[in-house]
């Protein structure tokens, strides 16, 4: 859930970046990878007191909320009111984005563990490029499809591993997370128009309150109001958690870090997220770790580097 705004238009197009910018960008990209990861942590520790997906996205996406309006208002100052068209666009990518994206990687999270849960998003860049050539028969290089090949057999080797461990409930999990990862590769793909029209910050805003009013709907729909204050207290308190240390603080951070270091850069501190997410998951989880865990982590991650060096060339 993240987006690239652009970098700023004051500074020269050639002027150097000055060493502390380039240290303060990367501390805060690599500190909101780790943010961001975090947030497969607190779903599966939320899970260990009985709450279910519908519950738990309501409680996160209801603590978001009043941020993401902020965010929204903050951005708007100023700027011309939405058009229709404007609107239909927010609503679609919000659906898309933030709201399907979501809620299919909470329900995925039910079945899988946390670090396969990130591996497995981690590949949404191929799955964008893999659209692109689809929609709009883009040239993938020998160089990317190298790289996709790897990744995806790094995930492949994880998955097996865990399907052998804790059975044909992996299988599930890893649909409805890579559901998820398709549902995110395309609002990247569509909101491009988007974010030049709106701008990044004013998009993300928009559509995140969409997202969380169509959680908040889901919930009304699918379960009793009732229900939501028969969740355990530390349900509550991990969903503030999450809403504020793994959902807002992030984008802000990655935004900051991509004005000061660019995109190209901040991409490349996102490499720690699968790394944390596993090492997270060890500690607070108590999630197994094998070598061929470590192998497969290790050839996801590179893999998607190298593919993202491809891509950036390309």
């Amino acid at each position: 859930m993240s987006s690239s705004p652009s970098s700023p238009t004051s500074s020269p197009i050639h002027a150097p970046v000055q060493p502390k910018g380039v240290a303060l960008g990367l501390t805060l990209g690599i500190v909101g990878a780790i943010a961001f990861s975090g947030k497969a942590i607190i779903v599966k520790l939320a899970y260990r007191h009985g709450v279910d997906a519908v519950t738990l996205i309501m409680y996160r996406m209801l603590f978001a909320l009043p941020f993401f309006v902020l965010m929204a208002w903050w951005a708007s100052r100023g700027k011309p009111p939405l058009t229709r068209r404007d609107w239909l666009g927010v609503i679609g990518l919000g659906v898309s984005g933030y709201y399907l994206a979501s809620f299919l990687d909470f329900a995925g999270l039910a079945y899988i563990t946390a670090g396969l849960e990130r591996l497995i998003l981690y590949l949404t860049p191929t799955i964008v490029v893999a659209l692109g050539w689809f929609l709009y028969r883009r040239r993938i290089n020998r160089v990317q499809a190298l790289g996709m090949a790897v990744s995806y057999i790094g995930v492949l080797g994880v998955f097996g591993q865990e399907a052998t461990q804790q059975g044909s409930g992996v299988v599930w999990g890893v649909f409805l997370v890579f559901l998820s990862a398709i549902s995110y590769a395309v609002y990247l793909v569509y909101s491009g128009e988007m974010v030049r029209r709106l701008g990044s910050l004013r998009l993300v805003g928009l559509a995140t309150s969409v997202a969380c009013i169509c959680c908040m709907l889901q919930f009304v729909v699918l379960r009793p109001v009732s229900s939501a204050l028969a969740v355990a207290p530390q349900v509550i308190w991990l969903s503030v958690l999450n809403a504020v240390l793994c959902t807002v603080v992030p984008v802000l951070l990655v935004m900051m870090a991509i004005e000061r270091i660019g995109s190209a850069l901040v991409a490349q501190t996102g490499l720690i997220g699968p790394l944390s997410t596993v090492l997270m998951g060890i500690w607070l989880l108590d999630e197994p770790f094998t070598a061929g865990i470590a192998i497969g982590t290790a050839l996801v991650i590179a893999g998607i580097f190298v593919f993202t060096r491809a891509a950036s060339r390309a």
